[in-house]
């Protein structure tokens, strides 16, 4: 890859983040922008541009990227009462960092539909 991408080097370890979980697959950090008392996003150490890439190309990853949003909630305590999980997926969704990530959300009460 050769354009930067700011989550390839918060996972390299070259820009620091307020991380709250990691393991050999995954890395996990506060949101700079929460939306929630609770955001944390959950990245791959390798880079896939969104979820759909990574599940047509490492659809085994992208269960490590779930087994690490459950371990982010279960560290922040949002196992009970709940917590919501969001891929973004494409520009037209929001998404505007685009190596795959998911957020995890919790800290509050969530309606349907989102927002």
């Amino acid at each position: 890859m050769t354009d930067p991408c700011i989550f390839c080097d918060i996972a390299n370890g070259q820009i620091e983040a307020d991380i709250v979980y990691q393991d050999d697959d995954v890395i996990a950090f506060r949101d700079n922008n929460p939306q929630a008392p609770t955001h944390v996003l959950v990245i791959t150490r390798e880079h896939y541009m969104d979820v759909e890439d990574l599940a047509q190309f490492r659809p085994a990853l992208a269960g490590a990227l779930l087994d690490g949003a459950r371990a982010v909630a279960d560290v922040e305590g949002l196992i009970e009462p709940g917590w919501r999980l969001v891929f973004n997926t494409g520009a037209g969704a929001g998404q505007t960092v685009f190596h795959v990530h998911a957020h995890v959300l919790g800290g509050r009460p969530f309606g349907w539909p989102p927002g």
